[in-house]
């Protein structure tokens, strides 16, 4: 994947870079940057071990509540509900967001970039697709991604 593909059509990444580092400053204008109040009550990975095999019906059924959080990378947006993968270190999970639910969060949702941080706290579904997912009632960014990930061939791993 080239860098034009990967930051939405940008060529030039220093205007990318650019961009995300006014998203920051808005950001931290409304005194929002860096919140430290979020606490992670799950991890990605256990809970695909947890629910692997369970139907939508069992997930449902379960009804747990799960608060996570990771680096964004992916999100799809799609008119009035979005999907996005998260990943932590146990491993990645989904999220589906959806208007409704979210308000005012969803608007904030659709400005978050590839790479930022953010802390999702909602119930456990399985999606039509068979995807264990967080349907997400509160989302936050936690941290700001400025330079966009390294592309697919080279990789992004922890050290």
């Amino acid at each position: 994947m080239s860098n034009d593909e990967q930051t939405g059509g940008v060529g030039d990444v220093s205007q990318l870079i650019a961009e995300r580092q006014g998203k920051l400053a808005s950001w931290r204008e409304a005194g929002a940057a860096y919140p430290n109040d979020f606490r992670v009550d799950a991890h990605a990975g256990e809970l695909q071990t947890e629910f692997e095999g369970a139907d939508a019906t069992a997930v449902e059924a379960a009804g747990r509540r799960v608060s996570v959080a990771g680096r964004m990378l992916a999100k799809r947006i799609m008119g009035k509900a979005s999907f996005a993968q998260i990943a932590d270190h146990s491993g990645r999970i989904q999220l589906f967001l959806q208007q409704s639910l979210l308000g005012e969060g969803y608007e904030a949702f659709k400005h978050f970039d590839i790479g930022d941080i953010v802390g999702a706290s909602g119930q456990l579904v399985r999606t039509r697709t068979g995807e264990l997912s967080i349907r997400v009632e509160q989302i936050r960014l936690l941290s700001k991604n400025l330079r966009p990930l390294p592309d697919k061939w080279h990789g992004l791993s922890d050290v």
